[in-house]
């Protein structure tokens, strides 16, 4: 078996110390451009590939960066968004020599915790923090903690630089499309109250509806899961009966839930979008699978995850940064989506 090149071989091929040879190869300064490159042929021929270990050793960092989710592993399993926000994140930091520490918890409580850990370990460089709760407790534990941090979020977080995602242009189009279609019976499936984001689409949701004129749709408390998008179908619709407090039209918070609202419709004798109309959120490929095929607001998982990378490698480089916006929620029509029943 071939030995491993090391850093010494480096050294004396380049015919320099090897403190130079390490500052060269991680990027710190002390050496001319012209040894730079000179020990960086070597390292070329020889075929070198950097120790993390050694390079932790030399620049006191862990090339990592963290991320805990507060959700159910088997909740986490079926929701599609976290598959595509962490391939982002993964493209970037595979770029950058950078590893994601990712751990899951079930409580606000434990996640605080679990964050705190990992700082105090200093097992990571920065973390990424998302799904902000009302009064976040991480907010100032990281703050007091110092840790590069950066938030993925649909509003402004003052203490951190975010990647920031406008939803309200996608739901005020969902609601303009709807109401075109002749639709004025409204719900909106929500995520938890203790999530700002599920607020925030609520507050939105409910906003563009007043701007037409339709004051008090049903709001029903959901959690992000197919479960809990079945269960507010059997409670907004009941038996499938023609009950006129029924609604012709559901926003539900994310893909997940709608698949689920949709399924247990059926279940119940409806037709979507004959009898009700169906939107969810996120624009996973879930939407493309399910039948019939979901009417979406985009959000980008894949884009969102690149970009808080970007954004928290440079943060832990030093460099000054600031919120990036993310590209806002677009509104997408499939199947799900159709004229009230009374304009058909």
């Amino acid at each position: 078996m071939n030995r491993r090149v090391t850093i010494v071989d480096v050294a004396e091929r380049a015919g320099v110390a090897i403190s130079s040879a390490s500052s060269a190869l991680n990027g710190r300064p002390g050496v001319s451009e012209a040894t730079r490159r000179r020990i960086q042929a070597a390292a070329d021929e020889l075929g070198f590939v950097p120790s993390l270990r050694g390079r932790s050793l030399s620049t006191q960092r862990a090339y990592a960066v963290g991320l805990i989710v507060n959700r159910d592993p088997d909740v986490f399993e079926e929701d599609p968004f976290f598959g595509g926000f962490l391939g982002g994140i993964e493209s970037v930091l595979a770029r950058r020599g950078y590893a994601l520490v990712l751990q899951m918890s079930t409580t606000a409580a434990e996640n605080t915790e679990r964050y705190r850990r990992m700082a105090l370990d200093r097992r990571v460089d920065g973390v990424f923090l998302n799904e902000i709760l009302v009064g976040d407790p991480r907010i100032p534990v990281l703050r007091e903690l110092q840790v590069p941090t950066v938030a993925i979020t649909e509003g402004h977080v003052s203490e951190f630089p975010a990647v920031v995602q406008d939803s309200a242009h996608g739901i005020r189009d969902l609601v303009d499309h709807l109401v075109s279609q002749g639709h004025r019976a409204f719900a909106h499936v929500s995520g938890p109250p203790a999530y700002e984001h599920a607020n925030r689409r609520r507050d939105v949701w409910l906003e563009a509806l007043a701007a037409h004129g339709i004051e008090g749709s049903t709001v029903v408390e959901g959690d992000f899961t197919y479960a809990g998008g079945a269960a507010a179908a059997s409670s907004l619709l009941g038996a499938a009966g023609g009950d006129p407090a029924r609604p012709t039209a559901v926003f539900c918070a994310n893909d997940l839930t709608a698949a689920g609202f949709v399924a247990r419709a059926l279940d119940l004798g409806l037709t979507v979008p004959g009898d009700l109309s169906v939107a969810g959120f996120d624009g996973t490929a879930l939407g493309t699978y399910v039948r019939p095929s979901l009417t979406t607001l985009t959000s980008s998982p894949r884009s969102l995850g690149a970009l808080a990378a970007s954004l928290l490698l440079d943060r832990i480089d030093g460099r000054e940064v600031a919120d990036v916006a993310a590209e806002p929620s677009t509104l997408v029509v499939r199947d799900s989506t159709g004229p009230a029943p009374h304009a058909a």
